[in-house]
Parts: structure tokens; sequence; C-alpha cells
């Protein structure tokens, strides 16, 4: 199992939580996915999964939300 915690911008509401949470469940491999939601600020998404992501594959995740990857730990 592999943990990676990414910072998102942009994200205000459960509804983007949803769309952040929704996008990248969708990579294979993913098994969980938590967001600290900060709607003033970042926000924090810990993703769980079989092996490493790429940091490419999840910022296109993030992007595909509508939103913008600020900073990945991958």
């Amino acid at each position: 199992m592999t943990t990676t915690t990414v910072s998102i911008s942009g994200m205000t509401c459960g509804h983007c939580v949803d769309a952040v949470t929704s996008e990248l469940q969708s990579l294979d491999g993913v098994q969980g996915v938590e967001i600290d939601l900060n709607k003033d600020g970042i926000s924090t998404a810990t993703v769980t999964s079989a092996g490493p992501l790429t940091p490419a594959s999840i910022g296109e995740a993030v992007a595909e939300a509508g939103y913008l990857l600020v900073s990945n730990d991958a």
C-alpha cells in the first residue's frame, strides 16, 4: 500500500470534495481517498493505492474535477 498526500486549490464545498474524490478513485489501484476541506485556502487529499501513483495522473484527475493541484508528495 502507498499513501500519497496532495494539496488542492479551489475547493469550497462538499460537491468539490465529491468531484475530486470521484476522479481520484477512478485512477488504477486507488483503494481510498480522504479529503480535508479548507474552503478558504488549500485543501489536502490523502490517496491510498496499491502502488505508487504518478504526479501527472493525480494532477490530471484533479484538473478533470475542475481544481488545481498545488503540491504533490508522489
